[in-house]
């Protein structure tokens, strides 16, 4: 049997892969929206691509944990942690699919679509601000801190309020048939960018229970709305 120091080593290390997965989904979104900014649907190829690597992180805490359970029992505090732990890593794994939704829909506008600069600028804004909030979500979580936890909701406000105007601006595009496909599939873009901030905004709610053992489900929307 492992002793307790052993035990509390390897979810250390667990720690470091989930919250690692997060790194992976930074880069994966700062791909996917360099490609849809560029028109590039090679490098959107590599965003799918690269999802393997999500997957795969996810396989590994996810088995880690449970071998790590078999041999152990943790005290509550630390069970508290293992639980966090796969929520966490699921959120990272719900955040790279919606980046490989983005990269699928790059090859689909074309090489030289009809771009309409507002509506692109807001969906870009969108991609920074999501990228910020899962930044913001690891290191809330590698350093305890329950006041940027909860702040990450503030933040989400923003992508929400932004996604709602990208919607807006679609559906007044005009008549032309290649600008409102385009613009179509820009609020699909916009609201695979909206799902990544739920989720970072999930992953700050397990700071909260890894640090209080309550959990709060905060709003993630503008009106105050729970999240599904």
């Amino acid at each position: 049997m492992p002793t307790r120091q052993h035990f509390r080593d390897q979810l250390v290390a667990l720690e470091g892969q989930a919250l690692g997965a997060l790194d992976i989904v930074v880069e994966q979104l700062d791909r996917a929206l360099e490609a849809l900014e560029q028109k590039d649907s090679e490098l959107a190829t590599f965003v799918i691509a690269d999802d393997d690597r999500v997957d795969g992180r996810y396989l590994e805490v996810h088995q880690g944990i449970l071998s790590l359970l078999a041999l152990q029992a943790p005290v509550a505090t630390d069970l508290r942690l293992v639980a966090a732990l796969l929520h966490v890593i699921k959120h990272a794994e719900r955040m790279g699919d919606q980046c490989v939704n983005i990269a699928k829909l790059i090859p689909l506008v074309g090489n030289e679509p009809p771009v309409v600069p507002e509506l692109l600028e807001k969906v870009l804004r969108m991609g920074a601000a999501a990228r910020a909030e899962v930044v913001e979500a690891k290191l809330a979580f590698h350093s305890r801190d329950t006041d940027l936890a909860a702040d990450l909701s503030r933040q989400d406000r923003e992508v929400n309020r932004l996604n709602k105007e990208v919607f807006r601006l679609a559906v007044t595009v005009g008549d032309n048939e290649d600008k409102r496909e385009w613009a179509m599939m820009m609020t699909l873009v916009a609201r695979a960018i909206e799902r990544v901030g739920d989720n970072a905004v999930g992953v700050g709610e397990q700071v909260i229970f890894v640090e209080t053992g309550l959990f709060r489900e905060y709003p993630t929307d503008e009106d105050g709305d729970e999240p599904g």
